[in-house]
Order: structure tokens, then C-alpha cells, then sequence
């Protein structure tokens, strides 16, 4: 988060209407001395406007007045875990502040994480343990969040979260005691949603979305950079991941401008209209309107799209084949094949790397791509465009205007993809800007809602799990 700079500016006040008393040592004792003012210096209108600001700021302090919201900046180093199926940050709750790993998905809006009285499916790695927290609230409410990889229920609680040096005072998020397995991979410890309020099963406002609306941050923008391990035969469990900043973005992990285009609905997903796609060159045609539209999802492994158009993909590369089994909805292609494929959302058109198009190899000769059908039936947006993609731009999830925006990475981020590094550890440091969160409706009016968020085909959770694949 670029942080805002709050000048001194004691030099201009004290120059205004200033007199020097100056004697003259040549004079005796009891004679006048001369007064002069002293010219003050020239200024612009940026100057008087910066001290009228601290003018007022002073006398809203002086006479009892709230200090302003302090706008902050902070980054959140990822970790890749199991070669891109998914990436987690970390964060701290309660007092004293324990601290957590947990997926970042663009694609879903509640933070949860396990209890210590989880008794399915959790990692056991981090619990949250309530009477260990003397900030802790009990909200009395129940708690329960479907995932395409499965589910998560609990109740619902309160607590002080910190994250990336922010703190949020009284924020809302389920405390799990179920988890379905396979959601949860040691040693992450929870998720938390990073999409819109409108869309959150709690009915409570996302960590981030309070931030952002409570001017806590030097720019309304969220930034992510994914590093790449799928082609490294070496990678271990865990790897570098990249890097997510709240409030700033990283102009050192990119080149070139940010294509901002705006949401095409009222923002729930981070949802833009998918407008040109290329495969081997050749454009292949796409539907128009609401059959267009695609949910950016960095809590989704790989790309789904409508079946009609997926098949066109594939069609464009020789030797194709649909799969079967648990490979239905996937297809295979020669692995000797170099897939060139670029999509694009209304501005410049993002290639994908060929090793992000090839998810995995199952025979000698064949390779499964990383675009598979999923059909929705208008339950959520045609297309979820996840990590396959994600890695391979600057991304940029902006509160005001409600916006996604690419950038070509630069050979710094690039240079992050399979590096030989330990992955970064979880840490609590200090809070440089603390808002208080507002407890948002409890039922939900969105027209997407997270359960049916991913209500898809069965074959997508059993192949994804099986893979280790993401999709939230």
C-alpha cells in the first residue's frame, strides 16, 4: 500500500505574519529599535493548498476532533503449493494475534479458518481457539460456505485481523469445525474470500472491502504476481509464490501500463466479458452479452469454459482428443505440441505460456490441457479464468473503479518462476493502519451466491481433488 506522506510544514506557519526583532549593537540602551518584517517566501497553489489541509486538520485535533484514518501500504509474500494448484498468504487474528495460512480467492468473499474444535477434514496445523482471545466475540450464528472442491461449516465469531500490516477491529469470518476433504492441505489453515461483499455467505463485509472503503489504504487497488512451478520437475510441496499487496501495486513485478477494464455487472465476482480468444493464431468466435462473461479467480486452478467453446479450442490443435473416465471434460494433445493460446477482455490480448497449457502429462505421448468444459446453466459466470492464466499477468483488483487490470510482467516477476528459494514463513508484525469493520446484513441479496458459486458437474471436484487442483 503506498503510504501517504502527512508534511511538516511548521516552516510555512511560521513565516506568515512574522516580525524580527533585530537590534543594533551600535545603538545605546533606551533607543527605539527598528522592527522589519521579513518577505515571505513565494508559494503555489499546491502549497496553500497543503496548508490549509494541516491548518484544519490541527485545530480538528486541537479541539477534540477524531485523528483521520491513516492510509498505509503492505505486501503479503505467497507460497505455491503443490506446483500452482493453489496459493496462500498469511494472516494474524485475535489478541495476542495468532497467525494463520489461508488461500486468497478472488472468487469467493468469506474468511474462514479451522476451530480448535474442528473435527473433520482439518490440517491441525493452526486452530483458532476462541478463549485464547480476549478480543473475541460470539456472534451465536451458524456458518456455511460451498466450494466447487467441497465445503466448509462452523459458526460465526468476531476478532481483530491482521493482515499485511492492517487491522481490522470486530471482523466477521466462520470459525470451521467441518471441513469436506481435500479442501485443506497442511498446512493451510483457511481461506479468505477476496471478492465482493454481494456474494459472501456470511452476508458480511470482506476483510479487504472494509479496508478499502474505510480509506485505509494510499490506493484502492489489490496487486497479485504468481509464480510458476507447474514445469519443474524438482518443485517441492511448498514453493515461493509470488507476492499480493494491498493498497499499492509492485511497479518493480511489471512493464508497461495497467489495462484496467471495468466490471460488466454489479460487482459480486470480479467478473469482465472474455472478447477475443486466439489458439494457434486463429480466433476462435465467442458468444456475446451474459455468455461472455468471466469470473477472474485466482482461488481456481485452471480455466473452465462452456463446452461448445472449449471444443473449439481443441479443435485448432491436430491430434486432440476429449477425455474420459475422470478425465471427462478435459482433453488430451500431443505433449510435442507448442499451444499458443491468448485471451483477451476488451484491451490487449494476454498470451498463456505453453507450460501453463499443459497441466500434465499421462502417457508417453499425451498431455492433458489446462482449459476443460464446465457448463454453469447461468448459476455463475460461463468462464472462470483461474491461476492457468493468472500467472501469466500483472493483476490488479481495483475497489474504485470496480475494475480488473493486467499488466505484462517484467523480467523481475519472471524471473521468480521456478526459483530456488524457501517458501515464506508466517509472521505478525505490527499494524500501521486499524479500521473497524461493520456488520453487514445476514442474508444475502446477490444474484450470484457463493453456494451456487460453483455448483458444477460432479466430474470437476472429483478430477480437480484427485490433481490437487483449486477451485473455489
Amino acid at each position: 500500500m503506498l503510504s501517504s506522506s502527512l508534511p511538516v510544514l511548521a516552516s510555512l506557519l511560521c513565516s506568515l505574519q512574522i516580525a524580527l526583532a533585530t537590534p543594533d549593537p551600535s545603538q545605546t540602551g533606551g533607543q527605539t529599535i527598528t522592527l522589519g518584517r521579513r518577505q515571505p517566501p513565494l508559494r503555489n497553489v499546491e502549497d496553500w493548498g497543503v496548508w490549509a489541509k494541516n491548518e484544519r486538520e490541527a485545530l480538528k485535533l486541537k479541539y477534540g476532533g477524531s485523528p483521520p484514518s491513516k492510509r498505509s501500504q503492505g505486501t503479503n509474500l505467497l507460497t505455491n503449493q503443490n506446483a500452482d494448484s493453489s496459493y496462500f498468504g498469511s494472516l494474524a487474528i485475535g489478541t495476542p494475534p495468532t497467525a494463520f495460512y489461508v488461500i486468497l480467492d478472488t472468487g469467493s468473499s468469506d474468511l474462514w479458518v479451522t476451530d480448535v474444535n474442528c473435527d473433520i477434514g482439518c490440517s491441525r496445523d493452526t486452530s483458532y481457539n476462541s478463549a485464547s482471545s480476549s478480543t473475541f466475540q460470539n456472534l451465536s450464528q451458524s456458518f456455511s460456505v460451498t466450494y466447487g472442491s467441497g465445503q466448509a461449516v462452523g459458526d460465526l465469531v468476531s476478532d481483530v485481523v491482521q493482515m499485511a500490516g492492517f487491522s481490522v477491529k470486530n471482523q466477521v469470518f466462520g470459525a470451521v469445525t467441518q471441513v469436506s476433504n481435500g479442501l485443506l492441505s497442511s498446512p493451510v489453515s483457511g481461506l479468505l474470500g477476496l471478492g465482493w461483499q454481494s456474494i459472501a455467505s456470511s452476508g458480511q463485509p470482506p476483510l479487504w472491502q472494509t479496508l478499502a472503503s474505510k480509506g485505509a489504504w494510499s490506493q484502492p487497488v489489490m496487486g497479485f504476481q504468481l509464480a510458476r512451478f507447474l514445469n519443474d520437475s524438482t518443485a517441492r510441496q511448498l514453493e515461493p509464490g509470488g507476492s499480493f499487496t494491498m493498497g499499492f501495486l509492485n511497479s518493480s513485478l511489471y512493464t508497461g501500463n495497467i489495462d484496467y477494464q471495468n466490471l460488466v455487472t454489479t460487482p459480486s465476482f470480479w467478473i469482465l466479458s472474455l472478447t477475443t480468444l486466439t489458439v494457434q493464431g486463429s480466433s476462435v468466435s465467442l458468444p456475446s452479452g451474459s455468455a461472455s462473461y468471466a469470473a477472474i479467480d485466482t482461488g481456481t486452478t485452471l480455466v473452465g469454459g462452456p463446452s461448445s467453446v472449449i471444443q473449439k479450442i481443441y479443435a485448432q490443435i491436430p491430434g486432440s482428443q476429449p477425455g474420459s473416465g475422470n478425465w471427462q471434460g478435459y482433453w488430451t494433445y500431443p505433449c510435442n505440441t507448442k499451444v499458443n493460446v491468448a485471451l483477451s477482455f476488451g484491451g490487449p490480448s494476454w498470451p498463456v505460456s505453453t507450460a501453463d497449457f499443459q497441466l500434465t502429462q499421462i502417457s508417453s505421448s499425451q498431455c492433458v490441457g489446462a482449459f476443460f468444459e464446465i457448463n454453469t446453466n447461468g448459476s455463475t459466470p460461463d468462464w472462470i479464468i483461474g491461476d492457468t492464466f493468472l500467472k501469466n499477468v500483472y493483476s490488479v483488483f481495483r475497489y474504485s473503479p470496480a475494475s480488473v487490470g493486467f499488466a505484462a510482467l517484467s523480467a523481475t516477476a519472471l524471473g521468480m518462476n521456478g526459483v530456488n528459494a524457501q517458501p515464506p514463513s508466517a509472521t505478525i508484525g505490527s499494524a500501521t493502519a486499524s479500521v473497524t469493520a461493520t456488520t453487514g446484513n445476514a442474508t444475502n441479496g446477490a444474484v450470484w451466491t457463493s453456494s451456487s458459486a460453483f455448483n458444477v458437474k460432479p466430474f470437476v471436484v472429483a478430477c480437480g481433488v484427485a490433481m490437487g487442483a483449486m477451485m473455489l
